[in-house]
Parts: structure tokens; C-alpha cells; sequence
């Protein structure tokens, strides 16, 4: 009998691929472990196994896999249900998923080997000068790799000289699979054995006497080994005795100490006991019987809790009760930033069965974490991290939180998997038979909708912890100040005025801008030119602190231009403004104040974030100035006034959710301040005081502020009433995207008839050279997703099998939000 397994493989294949195995292989193979498959005419891949069964190809003959990877699974049958739904929900193929969820340490690449043929009698005289570079490297080396043969010639594409030395026989190829894993082994010595005895340790001493810096470390290990009755490190010996690595070395060599690795997580928590968790208040503690009783009816429920009022404390009973009961527990998070701050609160309560996941960590890190959560390790009890979090290998999950659920940042925009974290994590949930908990203090309008639905269970909190009055919002009209001449700079007189106060109190202040970088637009006063982004439609934005025009899209950069480049003339000025001029004139309103700035510019480091929170919260900044990072949920003490610099660049932008998300970021940023004994005030800047979010955000008044969007919603047909799939076409032919996107418009109103919007290019119509055109289907409830979708990938099919459409890309959005 023949056996065979499907392979997935981590690149966007509609289908699986079949391999042939033994009966051995067949015996030892399980779902989810990996194995080294070929593919293609010499290309290695790791694939992780889907299924094992005696069913051969029909169109195609079945390879023999090359390798095991795994003495055990390392995706476990949980996981491959997700990744299956995740693939179908959001119309991506499991290849997709799998690059997406995986380590990259896990997934072994082929790399090609190029060694010296076995001819010897090479005419080297046929040979090219380039040719001849690379055969006489092989000289000197057994083999070279790819990029080595790059380095030797200096040019980026190689493949044709290698062609070439093929043909003429001077050289061999072949592929070589290597794994990116390594382990962190930490040294460690003892002494040797032969020492043992009394006798045998005072005739070293003895020895020793003439050189007294081996006999310090080894009077030094005695020491440290009676003191901690744990294992000597290799470092500690060397500093505790004061003596170099070399004199340990030699004591090795001399067989007197003996040296051993043990192999350690590269993150491990070093803090002190645990504390015990905070006594909760009247409100939370009603919060947490409710939220108690509305599990037992409801799997998913949402706490709405106004910002302050100790959502953090209740998530931690939950929490306890969860491990109790020896399962495990996720909590997302939208922002690294919010990580950074929750660590340590966790980490007091729970010690080190917090395991933290997030892109700042390094690939070896992820491993670890990785690890731990796939043998339900006691350091991995709870899973704090961001949205990639939800691929982690759980195997007993039950509790998932997702911390401040309406943030945007749950969304994956690209690659595939087009993915929505929360949305997913619920999904997980329930294949765990888990609980979920959603938490924020300005809900989604898709869940708020569903608890009023009946579909979530809804628990509110209306007090702030120990009953601190809410922020006094304050609408500032600065039409009004600028015809009065009460501007200076970008600052009103009332924010100055607020400002000195704050200072004068000794209370910390928040500046927030929703844009980086110095201005937005750099334009010339004479001719009115804009220097542009030459892959992008945008201008390009002005950075000071490194005297650059940078791109936000591409990346794209050139030095700040000193003369327009249309007419040459000096006279430039700067148009709009991002973090850093802000953070420029604070320091000259106010040059005795401490001024720090929190954006992306600034936390780009894997520390960058908690080193500007610690700061704050350690009293060594007065004015912090920062995008919408340092909205979410952080808590600082001492915050008396956030001042946000112009509401309306985010009122008026073009998008269906421009008002929500407004209302939500506004609200959230007023939340920082005044969280302890004195009432916060919150100075908001526009030139539009009396919009209706505007008004909303002053009185914190979500359910109006629901209740408008929702109307909006029904009217316009948009989520959560009807679903949406937004379908975008990208060439960098602008004719061949129009012709592409009216064909694939014109196709879908063929089925659907009507709910098709579009071809519509976006506001901005190129990116990275790339021209895009956007086409939306909206599906009523009534309408079938899972009919529809397959509509789509039918038209799908047929557009890719039209030839002139075949170099046009197309991304299918699930639920675009």
C-alpha cells in the first residue's frame, strides 16, 4: 500500500501539494510536524504536514519528501483548524497563513551551494573575467553561497555568470537546507571531579599558591557555590573574582575546573516575589459578578468602561480564576507601547508565567515563547502580546482579553493574511470552548451593535477608580484666535495659558498630533511647487531632526531641498505640521521645561518605547509630544492636561469611519490625563467647534455619538449592518488597471447586480509606483458570505485566465476595517 501526505508550504498555492512517503515515515509522521520537501525544478521548502492518507495525485506524479524536520508536532490540530478558517474567511490560501503564523526560525530555506566541479583540467582561458573571479574564489573556498558570489562580482544578479560556469562544466550546484534556530547555551564550570576529596582539594591550594590569580577563582567559585547552591556562570566567576576569562581557561586546560552548557531562554523574568492583586471597588466588583454571570449565557462579552476605571485590575481576577483552573490565557494588545507598561503590572501579579510576543523580539525570542506555549510550560501560563499572537500553539486556552478592541491596529493590512485579530481570537476561542472578553472605553461600533444585538453580553462602568471626576473637555476656536492674534505658533493663548499652570503645579502635560515629522508640505512661495515622492502621489514630508524629505508611503528620502527645484527660488515655507514642530516651539515657549517627543521616529529601537514611558512615568519628562500611540491605554499618574493640536485633519478625512474613529482617538487621548486625585483638563484645538463629534467628545457621549454613525450606517449601507469585501487592483500601468478594474467591476454586477461600488481610485491613486483602483461589494445580511466569496474567487479565476490581466495584482479585503 502506498501512503502519501499534503504538505502546505509557505507561498499562496490555491492548493496542496502531495508528497510520497514509506510505511515507516508513514508510521512516524503526525499532522503538524515539518518536513524538507522539493519543489519545482531544484527549490527546497519546509512544509508542515496537513494531512496523511493513500490517496495518489491524479496530475501529477508524487515526490519523495527529503526530510523530517520533527521528532514531534510543532502546529498542533487546533492551530491547522484556525489556519483552515482563516484561509477561507479571508479568501487567502493556507501557504499565506502559514508565513504569516510561523517563526521565520522555523521555516528552513534552501539555500544554493556552488562548489568547484569535479573536472580538474579546466581550461581556464575560456573562462570570462567575472567568471574567473568566482572559479578562483573556489580556490580558496570549498563552496560559496549566492550572496558570496554577489559580494565577489559587486552586482546584485548573478544568475547568468553562474549559467555560464555551469555550461563550461567549471562548477556544481546544489541545494543546501539550514536551520535558523539556534539555541542560547550559557557556560557554566564546576570543579572537577578528581578535587573531590579533602586531601585532593588542599594539595591544589597548595599548588596554586604561586599563581594567585587562579587560586582567587577558584577560592571565588567555592564561595559563590555555598552562597547560592545554584550553578556557577562562566561571566559571574570572571567578575566576582576579578580575574579575566583567559585565567578560567587555563584553569579548564589544567583539568582543575570542569566547564558545561545549559541551554536558557534569551527572555527570563528577574523580578522578586509576587504581590498580591489589588482589592477591587464597588463598581468593578459589580463589573466582575456581572461579566461572571454573562459568561454562562454568552461565550463573548464587552466591557465598556469609561478610561480610568480600572479594566486592567478586573481582567487580572479573571485571570487568576483562569489559571486555577490549569488553563491558559491571551491577552492582546493593539500597541507594543501598551505592552511595555502592562509587563511589569503583570509580571508583579504573576511573575514568570507571563510570556510576552510581539514584533520587537528577535526570531530566537519567538521560538522560545513559541516553545513554552506548545508544552503548556508554567512560563507561558499567560501570552501578552500583539496581534500575531493569536497563531501561538495553545493547547488548553481559557481566557482570551482584547485590551482596547476598537483599535485599528488589529487589522492586518498586508501581507496576507488580510486578517483581524480580534475577530479571530474570538474564533480561537471558541474552538477552546474559552471565554472572551472585550475591553474598551470607546467600543467598536461591530461590537457594541452585537451586544446590543444580544450576540456579546454588555457590562458597563460610568465611575472612574476612586470616583476621579472625568476630564473637563474644553473646545478651543482658533478661526477665533487667529482673527484676534492670539496664536503663537500652533499654541492658543488658553493651551499656554493651561500649560504654565499645569508646570506651575508640577504636573505633566501630553501634546498629541497625529502626524509625524516636521511639516507635512515643504512649498515653494513663489511658484507654489511641492518637491513629490517620485514611486508615490504624495508630497514628500519634511523631517528636521535629520534634515530630510522623507516619503510615509515608500521610504523614499533626499536631503531637505535648499532652492525650489521649479524656479530655483529660495523662498520655501512649510506647510502644516507633524510631531517634531511641535515639539520645537514647546521648547521655546517653555526652555526650563524637560520636552520629549513619541512617535515612530523615536521608538524604532526593540527598548525605544518603554525607555520614553518609563521617563514619563519617572517624572524626567514635563511635555510629552506624540502621535496616536500614546493614546492607548497608557496609564500615567501625573498627567493633568492633554492638549490635542488640531481635531479636524482627522474629521475631515475620506473615510466611512473618519467620525468613529475621530470620536475614539479624541476620547481615548482625554483619558490620560488626570487619573489620580485632581480633575484633568483637556484643551482641544479646532477650527470647527460645533461638529457633532466635536460636541459628543466634550460631553462623553458615546450612545450619541453610536446612535448618529449607526443612522449613517443604515442609510449608506455600510458595517456592521451590511458586510463589506474590498477588492484592490494595482498595476504600474495606469491604463491596464482601468481596463482591469472596469473589467472585474463590470463582472461582479453580472452577479450581484447591485452593492458594487466602484472602480474608484483612492485619495492617493500611486503608491511604490503602483497605480491602485478599489472596488467595494457590500453584502446584506440576508446574502450569503460564504456564496459570495465564492463568486468572487470564481471571477477571480476567470480574470487571471484573461492573458493581458495576468501581471495585474489583485488583493481581496475581508471586512476592511
Amino acid at each position: 500500500m502506498s501512503f502519501f501526505i499534503d504538505v502546505i508550504i509557505p507561498i499562496p498555492l490555491q492548493k496542496l501539494f502531495t508528497y510520497s512517503i514509506t510505511f515507516s515515515e508513514a508510521d512516524f509522521l503526525k499532522r503538524g510536524m515539518r518536513v524538507a520537501v522539493p519543489f519545482g525544478k531544484s527549490k527546497i521548502y519546509t512544509g508542515i504536514v496537513y494531512n496523511i492518507h493513500n490517496d495518489a495525485p491524479s496530475a501529477y506524479e508524487a515526490k519523495e519528501i527529503q526530510q523530517i524536520l520533527d521528532e514531534t508536532p510543532i502546529v498542533n490540530d487546533k492551530q491547522l483548524q484556525l489556519w483552515d478558517w482563516i484561509s477561507k474567511y479571508y479568501m487567502c490560501t493556507l501557504g499565506d497563513v502559514m508565513r504569516a503564523a510561523l517563526p521565520s526560525a522555523f521555516i528552513l530555506e534552501s539555500e544554493t551551494v556552488i562548489s568547484k566541479s569535479s573536472l580538474t583540467n579546466i581550461d581556464e582561458s575560456i573562462l570570462k573575467d567575472d567568471e574567473f573571479l568566482v572559479y578562483e574564489a573556489l580556490h580558496h573556498q570549498s563552496n560559496l553561497k549566492i550572496h558570496d558570489v554577489s559580494n565577489i562580482l559587486d552586482k546584485k544578479n548573478v544568475l547568468s555568470v553562474i549559467k555560464r560556469l555551469i555550461e563550461k562544466e567549471a562548477i556544481s550546484v546544489h541545494e543546501e537546507v539550514y536551520e535558523k534556530y539556534k539555541p542560547k547555551l550559557v557556560r557554566y564550570v564546576k570543579l572537577h571531579a578528581d578535587y573531590s576529596s579533602q586531601d585532593s582539594l588542599q594539595n591544589l591550594l597548595d599548588d596554586l599558591t604561586r599563581a594567585p590569580k587562579q587560586r582567587d577563582a577558584v577560592m571565588t567559585l567555592f564561595s559563590i557555590s555555598a552562597q547560592t547552591k545554584k550553578p556557577v556562570k562562566v561571566s559571574d566567576l570572571s567578575k566576582r573574582s576579578n580575574t579575566s576569562t583567559s585565567i578560567i581557561k587555563a584553569l579548564i586546560d589544567k583539568c582543575v575546573l570542569e566547564e558545561y552548557y545549559i541551554q536558557m531562554d534569551r527572555v527570563e523574568y528577574s523580578g522578586e516575589d509576587n504581590e498580591a492583586s489589588k482589592q477591587l471597588n464597588t463598581y468593578q466588583e459589580n463589573a466582575l459578578s456581572e461579566l461572571k454571570d454573562s459568561f454562562k449565557n454568552h461565550n463573548v462579552s464587552l466591557l465598556h468602561g469609561v478610561t480610568s476605571s480600572g479594566k486592567t485590575e478586573i481582567y487580572v481576577k479573571l485571570i487568576e480564576e483562569v489559571l486555577n483552573e490549569g488553563r491558559q490565557v491571551l491577552y492582546l494588545l493593539p500597541e507594543i507601547a501598551l505592552t511595555a507598561q502592562l509587563i511589569t503590572r503583570l509580571q508583579n501579579y504573576f511573575g514568570e508565567q507571563v510570556a510576552i510576543f510581539h514584533s520587537k523580539y528577535s526570531v530566537h525570542e519567538r521560538v522560545e515563547v513559541w516553545n513554552n506555549v506548545l508544552h503548556n510550560s508554567a512560563k507561558a501560563k499567560i501570552v501578552l502580546g500583539a496581534r500575531s499572537s493569536i497563531f501561538l500553539p495553545f493547547n488548553n486556552l481559557g481566557l482570551t482579553i482584547i485590551d482596547e478592541e476598537h483599535e485599528q491596529s488589529f487589522k492586518q493590512f498586508d501581507p496576507a493574511p488580510r486578517y483581524h485579530a480580534r475577530d479571530t481570537a474570538i474564533v480561537l476561542a471558541n474552538m477552546h470552548q474559552a471565554r472572551t472578553l472585550l475591553g474598551s472605553a470607546t467600543p467598536s461600533l461591530e461590537s457594541y451593535f452585537n451586544a446590543k444585538q444580544n450576540k456579546y453580553g454588555l457590562v458597563e462602568i460610568t465611575k472612574r477608580f476612586n470616583n476621579v471626576l472625568m476630564p473637563d473637555i474644553e473646545l478651543v476656536d482658533i478661526k477665533d484666535k487667529l482673527k484676534k492674534k492670539r496664536m503663537k505658533g500652533h499654541f492658543s493663548d488658553r493651551l499656554i495659558e493651561e500649560m504654565i499652570e499645569t508646570l506651575k503645579d508640577g504636573c505633566q502635560i501630553i501634546l498629541f498630533q497625529n502626524r509625524r515629522g516636521f511639516s507635512p508640505i515643504v512649498e515653494c512661495n513663489i511658484c507654489g511647487h511641492s518637491p513629490q515622492c517620485p514611486n508615490c502621489d504624495v508630497s514628500l514630508t519634511y523631517h528636521q531632526y535629520r534634515n530630510q524629505l522623507r516619503c510615509h508611503y515608500c521610504g523614499y528620502n533626499s536631503t531637505m531641498i535648499q532652492d525650489c527645484i521649479a524656479c530655483g527660488s529660495q523662498d520655501l515655507d512649510n506647510k502644516g505640521f507633524g510631531t517634531e514642530q511641535i515639539e520645537e516651539e514647546v521648547k521655546l515657549l517653555f526652555p526650563d521645561s524637560k520636552v520629549a517627543r513619541m512617535d515612530l521616529d523615536t521608538t524604532r529601537g526593540k527598548y525605544g518605547y518603554e525607555k520614553i514611558i518609563n521617563a514619563l512615568e519617572q517624572q524626567e519628562i514635563d511635555i510629552l509630544v506624540g502621535t496616536q500611540m500614546l493614546t492607548k491605554g497608557l496609564d500615567f499618574r501625573n498627567v493633568k492636561l492633554v492638549g490635542i493640536m488640531n481635531a479636524d485633519n482627522m474629521l475631515n478625512f475620506p473615510d466611512f469611519r473618519a467620525h468613529e474613529r475621530s470620536f475614539q482617538l479624541m476620547l481615548q487621548v482625554s483619558g490620560r490625563a488626570g487619573r489620580t486625585e485632581e480633575r484633568g483638563k483637556v484643551l482641544i484645538q479646532t477650527y470647527n467647534p460645533h461638529h457633532n463629534i466635536l460636541q459628543q467628545v466634550s460631553t462623553n457621549n458615546y450612545i450619541d455619538m453610536f446612535n448618529e454613525q449607526m443612522n449613517d450606517r443604515n442609510n449608506f449601507k455600510y458595517p456592521p449592518v451590511y458586510k463589506q469585501i474590498k477588492i484592490t487592483l494595482k498595476h504600474k500601468e495606469y491604463n491596464k488597471v482601468e481596463t482591469a478594474s472596469n473589467w472585474y467591476a463590470k463582472s461582479l454586477r453580472q452577479v450581484f447586480k447591485e452593492n458594487i461600488l466602484g472602480p474608484e481610485s483612492p485619495p492617493i491613486a500611486r503608491i511604490r509606483n503602483q497605480f491602485h483602483k478599489n472596488i467595494l461589494v457590500k453584502i446584506p445580511k440576508e446574502q450569503s458570505l460564504a456564496k459570495t466569496k465564492e463568486a468572487i474567487i470564481k471571477i477571480n479565476n476567470s480574470f487571471f485566465s484573461v492573458k493581458d490581466f495576468r501581471s495585474v495584482k489583485v488583493i481581496l479585503n475581508v471586512d476592511n476595517f
